[in-house]
């Protein structure tokens, strides 16, 4: 568990531009394989974490695959 100056019960990081928007998202370069998702976080400041939430339902970051905007 961890503490983030800005991330607070009211406040978070600003917000970059994929935030929101759908992604295809594959793992290992397997581009055959892509599923689609929607960039739950793309953080243009600290901490800088981008999440996904795939359409499967797993929540994955995107130092764990690959994704292009769609």
């Amino acid at each position: 568990m961890g503490v983030k100056a800005n991330i607070t019960a009211t406040d978070f990081p600003k917000q970059g531009a994929l935030a929101g928007k759908r992604v295809a998202v594959c793992f290992h370069h397997d581009a055959s394989r892509a599923i689609e998702g929607v960039v739950l976080r793309d953080d243009a400041e600290e901490p800088f974490r981008r999440i996904i939430h795939l359409d499967d339902g797993r929540v994955v970051l995107d130092t764990e695959c690959q994704f292009q905007p769609l």
